[in-house]
């Protein structure tokens, strides 16, 4: 066991099939970290299994007994999980996939989806927890996991809680995009409204990046598109502060400054997140491709021109020239166009099981989720048995790590006053 204050950890690793409809195939490994509070660590007490958010995203390392761990851990045992291809599961990184072809890579990438993960946490499940089932909390992408284990392995679940995650079941992402570029467009306003002196200062950055080449420190050029993709931070709480405060050292004399660069690589360069780059593949669904849905879209949206006065930040939208222009994601370019033509989706979301559900479901819904919207979520909210939601515009999507203590005690407490579980 590893020490932190007021916690107490194990770690667990599991070798599991690449792909789960052939188990003696390949196998890879996936990690989870057991944490329990230090006065309970001899205490048996029910599982709380996490999903984070991504895709692509890993588990959160804690510090100390504080949020919505702290919270958790007073009546359960957490299971952090690091999904597939993230943390210290078998990577999906650049340098872990050298040596494939773009088929075979895109052949190995389809099997990084929530159907495989609801697999993979079953394993866990019936090592860890004996095969008694479990309660989960999903955050965003973890909310998109439990509907489908609501689907794939009900049987496993006891309590479900989800946080800015729950997604439309048969929406193509094209119907996402529908609403979330408006949804960014109106965070832009937000954002200039709040520093205005930062319109001028974003088009003196652009502009400076068309006329002239700028590299980051890892050699790739800044381009405008890249710029534009610190829009993503603006679906959080401090997003619109954040990204003021990186504009504000900008500039050093006539040239953007080191820390400025540094700043702009950090937030874009996803080394360890590909997968979070490659995500319009992880919502296909059915027969229709994906087809680089978010560049088909942005041409339906004339204010986000390049030329445009303001310049328009993008938020959690993945473009094609991404995997030819930022180093960390070149290697997966062929692959993701093969991913963008497939037309052989498996469904992800049974709507007959899911009105038939049984096991209750307790989600917070952020009524200006930039990320999951609500309409979207309360539409799924209305035809899944057993979900029973909390909606709320006093948080932003990354109320769980923000105020987590807060969202979770209110989740709880629903459960412990509604159905049975």
């Amino acid at each position: 066991m590893i020490a932190h204050p007021g916690l107490r950890f194990i770690d667990h690793t599991v070798t599991v099939p690449l792909d789960h409809r052939r188990p003696d195939g390949p196998g890879i490994e996936v990690f989870a970290r057991e944490v329990v509070a230090a006065d309970r660590a001899g205490d048996d007490l029910p599982w709380l299994l996490y999903l984070q958010g991504g895709p692509g995203g890993k588990g959160p390392r804690p510090l100390r007994a504080e949020g919505w761990i702290g919270h958790a851990v007073r009546t359960h045992r957490v299971l952090l999980l690091d999904q597939r291809g993230t943390g210290r599961s078998t990577p999906v990184t650049a340098r872990t996939v050298q040596g494939l072809s773009d088929p075979d890579l895109a052949a190995y990438l389809r099997h990084f989806r929530v159907d495989s993960i609801v697999a993979d946490a079953e394993i866990l499940r019936a090592k860890l927890a004996g095969g008694a089932p479990w309660d989960t909390l999903g955050q965003s992408y973890g909310g998109f996991i439990t509907l489908n284990y609501l689907v794939n392995a009900p049987q496993g679940l006891r309590t479900c809680y989800v946080t800015g995650g729950l997604p439309g079941l048969d929406v193509h992402a094209d119907d996402v995009y529908a609403i979330t570029y408006p949804l960014v467009a109106a965070r832009n306003a937000e954002f200039y409204r709040a520093f205005p002196e930062d319109r001028a200062q974003v088009r003196r950055i652009a502009d400076h990046l068309a006329e002239r080449d700028v590299r980051l420190p890892d050699g790739d050029r800044l381009t405008v598109g890249r710029l534009r993709l610190l829009g993503n931070m603006f679906g959080g709480s401090t997003g619109y502060a954040q990204l003021h405060w990186i504009l504000d050292e900008a500039w050093h004399g006539t040239e953007l400054s080191d820390t400025f660069r540094h700043e702009v690589l950090r937030a874009t360069a996803f080394v360890d997140v590909p997968i979070f780059a490659l995500q319009e593949f992880t919502f296909g669904q059915g027969t229709k491709p994906t087809a680089w849905a978010a560049d088909r879209a942005i041409k339906n949206h004339p204010e986000f021109a390049v030329d445009a006065d303001p310049l328009l930040f993008t938020g959690e939208m993945m473009y094609r020239w991404m995997f030819r222009e930022i180093a960390s994601l070149r290697p997966f370019a062929g692959a993701a166009d093969l991913l963008a033509a497939a037309d052989d989706w498996p469904m992800l979301y049974d709507s007959a099981r899911l009105a038939a559900n049984q096991v209750p479901v307790y989600a917070a819904v952020y009524a200006d989720d930039m990320y999951v919207p609500a309409e979207l979520s309360l539409r799924t909210a209305a035809t899944v048995g057993n979900l029973h939601t909390w909606v709320t515009d006093d948080y932003q999507h990354d109320a769980l790590r923000v105020a987590g203590e807060a969202v979770l005690t209110r989740l709880m407490g629903m459960a412990a006053a509604g159905a049975p579980r």
